[in-house]
């Protein structure tokens, strides 16, 4: 089969395209063929050397979407032919977290591309507990695209920081594939949104997604804008996965009682922080992971019926992702970046993504 990998951790340089073996289906696998395969900003952090295989060639790929074409003799829940997307997450579910059906604090708990081998390519054998149907009127690319960025929005929102009706929430990042899915579950549970971005053209997008007050960080300082349109009070929910480049100022940004929410640190990890004005506005820091199968179940239902919308910026061939991982750390562009294979790409059979769901 053709395939994403690479034999080294290093810059884009090193991923390759070409023929690797065809994938061996074990008892509790389906063998998928991919026919969209999602990229996060997770891929660009393992490609570089963060704690992934040490096996290789490795095929990156957290989120992929295709058609089972042969299934393990324990899988009881897909047959041959049918559409499923990928949800990236595994645990042991024997564990004492596991064991309380809390599946992301699972003392073992990996990701499908970044600690075992990804689905970025032709084909992929995928636990049976790592698929979820997809209905036909969804397209392959935007199945592909929604799985890890929405579920980790998801909990991120709903369950961690639990986003009221009326509360104040800032979003930064809001074009990348996290922040545009937080801005529209936020906007769907009947918050009043801020959303940050770097340029007009991104942030135009944002208001498509929800959101009701615009903020170029290039231009302006979100904590003075965010005090300005709220009377001095700030936010009730920060949501920062940009790292250590806003952590401070996202502090700064919370109301008394705020919560500020994270799932990821993209400007680096080790950020400066006031410890004061946590305990003197008694904030809650909350940090977030992936989710459970049921939270996977609940915001995909959302994504399926149309209610939330994964925004494509850019479809490529399989053999362009170099381009793509560029894409994804030079932050060109609004929303997720999708491969495809090849063959499917030349012949324009990887489904319409310009409409809605």
């Amino acid at each position: 089969m053709k395939a994403v990998y690479y034999d080294e951790h290093g810059d884009t340089d090193v991923i390759e395209h070409g023929d690797l073996p065809d994938p061996e289906v074990g008892r509790d696998e389906c063998l998928v063929d991919i026919r969209a395969g999602g990229l996060n900003h997770l891929d660009v952090w393992t490609r570089r050397g963060m704690p992934s295989p040490g096996e290789f060639p490795h095929i990156p790929g957290s989120d992929g979407a295709g058609v089972v074409s042969a299934v393990g003799e324990d899988v009881d829940r897909f047959e041959a032919g049918d559409r499923v997307a990928v949800a990236p997450g595994t645990s042991c579910g024997s564990c004492e977290f596991c064991r309380d059906g809390d599946y992301s604090h699972c003392a073992n708990f990996q990701l499908i591309g970044e600690h075992t081998r990804g689905v970025h390519s032709e084909q992929a054998a995928v636990p049976e507990d790592n698929l979820v149907g997809v209905p036909d009127h969804v397209d392959f690319v935007r199945a592909a695209a929604a799985p890890l960025v929405f579920q980790t929005a998801w909990r991120m929102m709903t369950t961690r920081a639990e986003v009221g009706q009326g509360e104040k929430v800032l979003v930064h990042g809001a074009s990348g594939g996290v922040g545009h899915a937080a801005v529209q579950i936020a906007d769907n549970a009947g918050a009043e949104v801020w959303a940050t971005a770097s340029s007009e053209a991104k942030l135009e997008l944002a208001a498509d997604c929800g959101a009701d007050h615009l903020i170029n960080y290039d231009e302006d300082d979100f904590v003075d804008e965010l005090r300005s349109d709220t009377g001095g009070r700030g936010a009730d929910v920060v949501v920062d996965h940009v790292g250590a480049a806003t952590w401070q100022d996202s502090i700064s940004a919370c109301a008394k009682g705020g919560r500020l929410v994270t799932c990821g640190a993209t400007s680096g990890p080790k950020p400066e922080t006031d410890i004061s004005q946590i305990f003197w506005k008694q904030l809650d820091i909350l940090g977030s992971t992936m989710g459970t199968p049921g939270e996977m179940d609940d915001v995909l239902s959302l994504v399926w019926d149309g209610t939330l919308t994964p925004y494509i910026r850019e479809v490529l061939p399989m053999s362009e992702t170099p381009r793509a991982h560029e894409m994804l750390q030079d932050r060109e562009g609004f929303g997720s970046v999708v491969v495809v294979p090849d063959s499917q790409y030349e012949a324009g059979t990887y489904g319409d993504v310009t409409g809605s769901i």
